[in-house]
């Protein structure tokens, strides 16, 4: 064959490659595999060290700083002292099953939307994953789904239903709403299998969502409904514990408009947001109290003084929670740390992290957002607009990207 042919052929196979990818089918199929492919292609000549540890403050020398977020304010100085029950509940069953919905395997990185289409299905929902993700998740390789985007959703897709989250859960929780026939979302880890790693030392750890539908005393297990892994899985108790810490021990529930009171009665304290913090946040101190080299209790700690605007303190607790050492991952899925270091105008420590967590994982919107206030810190405002585009990229209409935008009067 002609060297001419060869070329013909070739430029033919390309062009079709191309038009092959550009159909949905087949681009949500290897989309996500060509990210894993070009990140771990990247971290072998550029291979990623551990999260730096943190950076001393700096001033800034932009004035009239921007404040893009705005977390919930406590109205009065918080006490970390857990608030007990304001009712006495009756003992519970030592086992309860819930039918379980048809599972829903997830695509890639939608293990999110897949636990929450189950979830919904258990209410008479008809829809799937994708009817979720095409709203929240646009674009394949976005990485994570945070509950408040899964809220979002629910609020404004499933309106004849409501939604709520928690933190600081426990096992007694999780069994009283499972008892009482509601499912519960829970946002924890799981190990990735071997073949899903992203690069050479890959420890493997990842975000996951899961949906409880079931408890049984006697074998101490959950009946989990796991996306990544299979319908009906049965979970230890110590296990899912354990995972479950990284992420702030968070719970989702769903419930229609006439059951508000009846869940009011299973969270008591809890159902009130800043209350369910204060008790997360001193079950997090004692936690640190009990194990001071538990870097996930640390970064609890911080986690739950963001939300009261404490963030000199909650720098503190991340900063430890660094030190001790956390999965290369963490900054994937938690972006604590880079509010908290926004607001404490420690810039050069949000550049260097912000920065770790890219090198990891550049398909996070929340990340190119917070690299580009610490961009913006910096008077690099050119750079700043470019990574708020990024993050739209990721993200069609992710309002804190046209925030940032309009804020500095450029355009998406």
């Amino acid at each position: 064959m002609s060297k001419r042919n060869i070329l013909l052929i070739g430029a033919g196979l390309f062009v079709l490659s191309i038009s092959l990818y550009q159909i949905p089918a087949i681009n949500s199929r290897f989309a996500w595999r060509y990210e894993v492919a070009k990140t771990y292609i990247k971290n072998v000549i550029n291979p990623v060290s551990d999260a730096p540890t943190a950076i001393p403050n700096t001033p800034t020398s932009v004035s009239n700083l921007a404040s893009p977020t705005s977390q919930a304010t406590p109205t009065a100085e918080v006490i970390a002292t857990p608030v007990p029950p304001t009712a006495t509940l009756e003992p519970l069953p030592a086992q309860a099953f819930l039918a379980s919905p048809a599972y829903e395997k997830q695509t890639a990185n939608n293990c999110g939307p897949a636990a929450l289409s189950m979830m919904l299905h258990m209410f008479g929902w008809s829809g799937d994953q994708k009817t979720i993700s095409d709203v929240i998740k646009p674009v394949n390789g976005d990485r994570n789904v945070n509950p408040e985007e899964m809220a979002y959703w629910v609020r404004n897709y499933a309106g004849w239903l409501r939604i709520e989250y928690r933190v600081g859960g426990d096992i007694e929780t999780l069994k009283r709403l499972v008892a009482a026939a509601y499912p519960v979302i829970i946002e924890g880890t799981t190990s990735l299998n071997p073949d899903d790693t992203g690069w050479p030392d890959d420890d493997l750890w990842a975000a996951h969502y899961l949906l409880l539908t079931g408890y049984d005393d006697t074998t101490q297990t959950f009946t989990a409904q796991d996306p990544y892994r299979g319908p009906d899985k049965k979970v230890p108790y110590e296990q899912l514990e354990a995972e479950w810490k990284p992420f702030n021990y968070l719970y989702m529930l769903i419930y229609l408009p006439e059951q508000e009171q009846e869940m009011r009665s299973l969270l008591a304290s809890n159902w009130d947001a800043d209350l369910n913090r204060q008790n997360a946040l001193a079950f997090a101190q004692a936690a640190t109290v009990n194990d001071p080299a538990d870097a996930f209790a640390w970064f609890n700690v911080g986690s739950n003084l963001v939300y009261f605007e404490r963030y000199e303190e909650a720098n503190a607790a991340y900063d430890k929670a660094r030190e001790l050492g956390l999965p290369q991952r963490m900054f994937r899925y938690q972006f604590g740390p880079f509010i908290a270091n926004f607001q404490a105008n420690r810039t050069d420590d949000l550049l260097a992290l912000t920065d770790y967590a890219l090198q990891r994982t550049e398909m996070s919107e929340e990340t190119w957002l917070w690299h580009g206030w610490a961009l913006y810190r910096k008077g690099d405002l050119n750079q700043a607009v470019e990574n708020w585009r990024k993050a739209l990229s990721i993200h069609p209409g992710y309002e804190d990207a046209l925030y940032a935008l309009s804020f500095i009067g450029a355009t998406p």
